[in-house]
Parts: structure tokens; sequence; C-alpha cells
């Protein structure tokens, strides 16, 4: 900048005249705007580029994240529907099991009936059951008796239901005649193929129920001889068969 102060403008003026360094200086003045404005166009353009360029970058990435998001939603989607198609699968298959086995139970009691030849002669007693109900020591049982002579004859007689356990941590026994109010006319049976014995009964506070003992007592008849048979079962399998 030193070439500028050796400038002397009086110089100048002196040389050139007034009207003529008016002129110049006016030239020098719209060349400086000039090109100050065409730096600044120049300028301005490239920000507005850069500006443009940036925005279409800006776009690209929402439009990838709208797209990801999209992605994201349908893998749920696809996850959640795999999820409950699962569930119902498993749904399925207990449910097939459910029937396969009560298919299979109803399929043995009916052989019991209609193909007594695989079996040996009598009455059996093809299930029994008992239930606890919402009193305190009373229960239902159900006894379901099955005939299997090859000639189907009425079967007549009665069962007998005793209940083996503790009172007051002493053995004991108890006949369901006494803890019920059903009479041995209740407990008969006269069937063809199969009859269900059903009641309630009511055991002490004090009883322990242990074991269960269930007798079949078969009457003398002009086709069926007397007979009694006594049959087992643990207290806690029996309960556990309601479940």
């Amino acid at each position: 900048m030193s070439w500028l102060a050796k400038i002397n403008l009086n110089v100048v003026i002196n040389k050139l005249g007034s009207f003529r360094s008016a002129i110049l200086l006016l030239l020098l003045i719209i060349t400086c705007l000039f090109c100050g404005y065409r730096m600044g166009n120049f300028f301005h353009g490239y920000q507005i580029q850069t500006i443009n360029q940036q925005k279409i970058r800006l776009d690209n990435l929402y439009e990838q994240q709208v797209q990801q998001v999209k992605q994201i939603h349908t893998l749920e989607v696809e996850l959640e529907v795999e999820r409950m198609a699962n569930m119902r699968s498993q749904q399925l298959l207990t449910e097939i099991e459910k029937d396969h086995f009560k298919v299979k139970k109803e399929l043995a009691f009916y052989e019991k009936v209609m193909a007594p030849e695989k079996q040996v002669d009598g009455v059996v007693i093809d299930d029994v059951t008992i239930t606890p109900t919402g009193s305190l020591n009373h229960f239902r049982f159900q006894v379901v008796l099955v005939q299997q002579q090859a000639r189907k004859r009425y079967a007549r007689g009665s069962i007998e239901l005793t209940f083996h356990g503790s009172l007051d941590n002493k053995p004991d026994q108890v006949s369901l005649l006494n803890v019920s109010s059903i009479s041995k006319k209740d407990l008969a049976f006269s069937f063809k193929y199969f009859q269900i014995i059903e009641g309630e009964f009511t055991l002490s506070e004090n009883f322990l129920p242990e074991k269960l003992v269930l007798t079949t007592v078969l009457d003398k008849t002009s086709w069926q001889e007397h007979r009694r048979v006594d049959q087992k079962y643990v207290w806690q399998d029996v309960i556990a068969n309601n479940k």
C-alpha cells in the first residue's frame, strides 16, 4: 500500500484537470462497484448452490429415514403376526392333544361296551372321580360302571364306598352312608351297557382321607353269579384325576 501513499491527488488534478479527475474518480467507483457486484453474485450463487445441495442431501436422508421407519414397522408387524401365529399353533396343538386324549378315552370306553371279548367278563369300574366343592370337606363323587359280558343282560347289584384315613391322628375308616344322605337304594345299579352313579358327601373336619375303597357287589340272579370285588384308590390320585 506504499504506492498509494506516493500518489499526490493535487498533482493528478493539476495534470488532468478537475473535470477529467472527476470522471476518472467516477469510473474507478463504478469499476469497484461492478467488481464488488460480480463477486457478490458469484459468492451468492455459490451459497445458493451449496444450500440446494445440502437441501437435496437432507431430503435424501429424510427419505431414507422414512423408508427405514416403514421397514421397521413392517418387520414389527411381521414379528407380531409370527408371534400370534405361533401362539395360535400352540393353542391348536394343545386342543388337538386334548381332543386326541378325549377320543382315545371315549374309544376305550365304547370298546369295553361294544367289544367285550377283549375284556374279562363281568362289571368293571370304568372311572371314579371325586370333586371338591366350595364348602369345606364337602365333595361330589361319580362312578361309571361298564358291563363286559359277551351276551348283554342287565347287570344288577350295588356299590359301596369306604374312606380310609386318620381321625385325630389315629387310623379310621368311614362308610359313604354315614357321611351323606345317600341310601343303599341310591347306590344300586341295573344296566345293560353302562350306568353312572353319583352323589355328594361331607367328611369330618378332623378326618384326613388317604385311601378310597370301592366295592362292587353283584346280586345273584338266574343269569348272574354273586360276586363282590374291592378296588382300592389312593385319595390323592382320585382327586388329581379331576384336575
